[in-house]
């Protein structure tokens, strides 16, 4: 390991996870029965064990690993409030205009609305998460990009209430101490937090409210009876009127017709060791979190006390070692930042995102009745946990309305069995694409 690159006290884990202990939580007994297995002890499925209780149901959270192993821990803590959900909207085309307009507002409504949902938990629970609304920076790759978020930036304000506005290149060092984009989009609407802490305090919420939370314990068969659902774990089999799979990026062969709906891929992320504080706060004058019109992109921001550098991407698109990923990003990160030169890695992880191949969220029951929240495209903190909630409501019979993400199509290719084998091609050929735009920029 490269002692000029690598810290000596690096670690290969997350960086969040130095602010709370994992797997000290006390190992719950697997009960008989509850009104709702959630097989999923990330943020879709603790969002969703919560409104269950609160309306008066029993859940109990099966997790396979340690609560919060997955991606709710490993994720940038970038939060989104409906300004990720272009490419999918796609998905509205061969309707009617008028048929196709009310499909978008709604879904953008929903995805405005779960930025409220984390904001509104957030308080009500009284989680201690360090979330701030500081806004978001996209910095476009190339003029083309520029234009093309010009023109976008009047959707987002007309459909998701985003205050976006754009920065011209001259102005971009009010955003970030960089010439290395050609200026770029301001989207105030959008949020940040301490994945970690945002987890834990869920978990403390769920319990609050009647949740059974239950680590290290992995389901097994799922086998339909008259009441309800058996199944099998490896503590031994419990039994429930309902049944949610909130697995997303780790959805396996448990469901495998939801499995091969999903593309799993992996995110890369590194921290920086505490930067020189004159120079730590002037890299994001405004504490924005930032990101990039790349299609291999990268999301990036200061740690919540404001001393190191988050700094992710799709170093790879499949799962590698820090050895691997952290040069990789530790280069794409001198790229914007060439003051940084000397700066050493303290911790490199990865998580798995999941993309559909609409690229839109998903909500709804499998033809056996199934629930399922799936699909966040590589930015889940908002939405999953807002249809989490959604399918606790949807349970208890308190849904207002039906949510635009609920029951929709949920498209798969033919063959497809949810084996990505073709994802570094695909890597590769994105970062052609994304050199060639560079060059002749």
């Amino acid at each position: 390991m490269d002692s000029r690159l690598f810290h000596p006290e690096f670690k290969a884990r997350p960086y969040w996870w130095d602010a709370i202990e994992m797997d000290q939580d006390p190992q719950e007994e697997l009960p008989a029965r509850a009104d709702v297995v959630i097989i999923g002890g990330g943020l879709t499925g603790l969002n969703c064990a919560i409104e269950l209780g609160r309306g008066g149901a029993h859940a109990v959270v099966l997790e396979a690993e340690t609560l919060g192993f997955g991606a709710s821990t490993r994720n940038g803590g970038g939060v989104s409030g409906g300004n990720t959900i272009g490419k999918g909207l796609s998905g509205a085309k061969g309707r009617s205009a008028g048929s196709a307009d009310a499909i978008i507002n709604a879904m953008v409504s929903d995805a405005v609305e779960s930025l409220t949902h984390v904001e509104s938990i957030v308080a009500r629970e009284g989680i201690n998460c360090f979330y701030e609304r500081t806004g978001r920076f996209i910095g476009a790759f190339t003029p083309k990009h520029y234009q093309g978020m010009a023109a976008k930036s009047e959707q987002l304000n007309a459909l998701a209430e985003a205050d976006a506005h754009m920065v011209p290149r001259e102005r971009q060092r009010e955003e970030m101490a960089s010439d290395y984009y050609y200026g770029g989009m301001v989207i105030n609407r959008t949020g940040k937090i301490h994945p970690a802490l945002y987890h834990r305090g869920l978990m403390e919420a769920a319990r609050r409210h009647g949740a059974t939370l239950v680590g290290h314990t992995r389901a097994g068969k799922l086998t339909r009876q008259a009441d309800g659902w058996k199944i099998e774990t490896t503590r031994g089999a419990i039994e429930a009127r309902e049944v949610v799979i909130a697995t997303n990026g780790y959805t396996g062969d448990l469901t495998p017709d939801l499995k091969r709906r999903l593309i799993p891929v992996a995110s890369h992320i590194i921290a920086t060791e505490p930067l020189d504080p004159a120079l730590a706060a002037s890299l994001i004058p405004k504490r924005r979190t930032l990101a990039d019109s790349r299609r291999v992109l990268c999301y990036y921001r200061m740690s919540p006390d404001g001393t190191r550098v988050i700094f992710g991407g799709r170093a790879r698109f499949t799962q590698v070692t820090p050895e691997v990923s952290a040069p990789l990003l530790h280069a794409m990160m001198l790229e914007r930042w060439p003051q940084l030169k000397g700066t050493r890695v303290t911790h490199a992880w990865t998580g798995n995102v999941a993309f559909a191949f609409d690229y839109l969220p998903h909500m709804g029951q499998t033809e056996k009745g199934l629930h399922y929240a799936l699909g966040c495209n590589g930015s889940g903190v908002a939405i999953l946990s807002y249809l989490g909630a959604e399918i606790g409501k949807k349970i208890l019979g308190q849904a207002n309305r039906v949510p635009a993400f609920d029951g929709r199509d949920f498209p798969t290719l033919p063959f497809y069995s949810g084996n990505p084998w073709f994802l570094p091609a695909i890597g590769s050929w994105y970062r052609l694409r994304d050199w060639l735009d560079r060059r002749l920029a």
